[in-house]
């Protein structure tokens, strides 16, 4: 790390104070139990389609389910880059109300792409308001952009995944500072602890195969569907009990292992935006059941109908509690 770097991750560490740790793990194993996390990503809460209906109804579904907690994998609203601030704070109080419908029940946030406080010019924020950037993510939900936490014998990462580049465009990089704190937060968990993971923008996907480019993507030179540096962020992961990797950003329900990682993409509350399926993924959420250091889980839909239907090329092939686990395949490429 090269002395800037680590003067900026000492600076990091030093404002501990502001939001929670940084990482919460013991240094002793604990024995993992029994444990339900919902994982619910891909919001676009907005007024418009009735999406803030369709959003509190996936949400008073995922409370009935009765989790410990829930994690909601980023892209809370539709959406703060570009527009101007008065929409934007009206979007955030939006769905924060409608977040309440989850009450009593732990929710951790992760930041999306489209979270980001007036990063476009367009939204004509500029760069010395107190909220720019990630700052209005920061404290509307008192948390970090990247954190870990455990709960019942298992340890969570949340990944920051959305970098902002100097003329403001989305590159979704984990950058040098935020790699050096993982390694970190990996060599001090316990060994044999399941580690779960979590980033907005999947880390691996096979969705660029059969899906259409990315449609805000007007630089090729940018990463806005994969995540661009997962070759770095991967060989952290060797020798680790990382269990699952939970990602969002596509709106597509997958599973991709490699080296017997499932690195799992749930489909979005929203589906296509508030339009109906998405090459035939309907709207969601993804359940997970967690008992003595395993992992199983499905795809649940939550009854939605969209007032604005779009034609989706692929019929919807999920019903409600459908996709479980599959067996991993026994062999490391």
């Amino acid at each position: 790390m090269t002395d800037l770097s680590r003067r900026r991750f000492i600076a990091l560490s030093a404002a501990a104070a502001t939001y929670p740790a940084l990482s919460l793990h013991a240094q002793k194993a604990a024995t993992p139990g029994n444990l339900r996390l919902i994982f619910f990503t891909d919001t676009h809460n907005q007024p418009e389609l009735s999406a803030n209906e369709g959003t509190a109804l996936a949400l008073r579904k995922i409370k009935s389910l009765k989790p410990d907690l829930c994690i909601q994998g980023g892209d809370h609203v539709m959406d703060l880059t570009e527009v101007p601030r008065e929409r934007s704070l009206m979007l955030l109080d939006l769905y924060q109300k409608t977040e309440h419908a989850l009450d009593g029940i732990p929710v951790h946030h992760v930041l999306g792409n489209h979270d980001v406080f007036g990063r476009d010019p367009k939204s004509g924020i500029a760069l010395t308001d107190p909220l720019y950037g990630k700052k209005a993510f920061e404290q509307r939900f008192n948390t970090r952009t990247y954190r870990s936490f455990d709960h019942s014998g298992y340890h969570f990462i949340l990944l920051d995944a959305i970098g902002i580049t100097p003329n403001r465009d989305f590159d979704a990089v984990i950058d040098p500072v935020q790699l050096e704190w993982l390694k970190q937060d990996l060599a001090a968990t316990p060994a044999g602890t399941p580690i779960i993971v979590t980033s907005h923008v999947p880390l691996v996907s096979a969705a660029p195969q059969y899906a259409p480019p990315y449609k805000g993507n007007s630089n090729p030179a940018l990463h806005t569907y994969l995540l661009g540096n997962a070759f770095e962020v991967l060989p952290l992961f060797e020798g680790k009990n990382v269990i699952a990797v939970l990602q969002g950003h596509t709106h597509l329900n997958e599973v991709v292992y490699w080296r017997n990682i499932p690195f799992i993409t749930s489909g979005a509350v929203c589906g296509n935006w508030w339009k109906g399926s998405i090459l035939g993924t309907p709207e969601g959420f993804t359940v997970f059941e967690l008992s003595g250091g395993a992992a199983r889980w499905h795809y649940e839909t939550y009854g939605w109908r969209t007032v604005a239907p779009q034609a989706d090329s692929f019929r919807p092939i999920l019903n409600p509690r459908i996709a479980p686990q599959l067996t991993p395949p026994q062999f490391t490429p």
